[in-house]
């Protein structure tokens, strides 16, 4: 049985739209780490859910959110501590197997990590991540809140967290 993630739904905070409808799903060890590239565990993963991964890298230390992608980001190595929401939001401690899901709008910042910290990141199909630091136009809060929903959770599949948690 799949253990259920963290789910936590942000308003909007300052400059930063979050997205009042759908919650941040956090899954804490999600993904085992084992062998001498754990990053791949993590590409395998949401390739096979549909998510094809776009990139290994860090999380930026400054606020910013997507407003073109839901974005899902794998821990694969290391560990940080992750302002979710934008300024004054949610701090949360993430660490090698654990996978963050932002729905379009979250703010997400980096506050401190571990040297060796790195994530893959990946999006739905046709989705991507548009850096946003201001507050949207309105214009960007219309692509927060028609933006097309994922098919498949892309840690648990087609019946996954993503299909119980997120409502249109």
């Amino acid at each position: 049985m799949q253990t259920p993630p963290q789910s936590l739904l942000l308003q909007p905070n300052e400059w930063v739209p979050n997205n009042p409808r759908l919650p941040v799903l956090i899954y804490r060890q999600a993904i085992a780490i084992e062998g001498n590239d754990p990053a791949a565990l993590f590409e395998q993963t949401f390739n096979a859910n549909g998510w094809p991964p776009q990139w290994r890298y860090g999380i930026y230390d400054y606020h910013h959110y997507h407003t073109e992608g839901h974005e899902v980001l794998g821990v694969a190595v290391g560990h940080a501590q992750l302002m979710l929401g934008g300024p004054n939001g949610h701090a949360v401690e993430v660490s090698a197997g654990d996978v963050v899901l932002l729905p379009a709008g979250t703010g997400h910042c980096n506050l401190g990590s571990s040297d060796d910290f790195l994530v893959v990141g990946a999006y739905p199909p046709g989705q991507h991540a548009d850096i946003c630091r201001e507050a949207p136009t309105s214009q960007q809060l219309e692509k927060i809140k028609n933006l097309p929903f994922p098919q498949t959770d892309p840690v648990q599949g087609l019946h996954g967290a993503v299909s119980q948690q997120w409502s249109k």
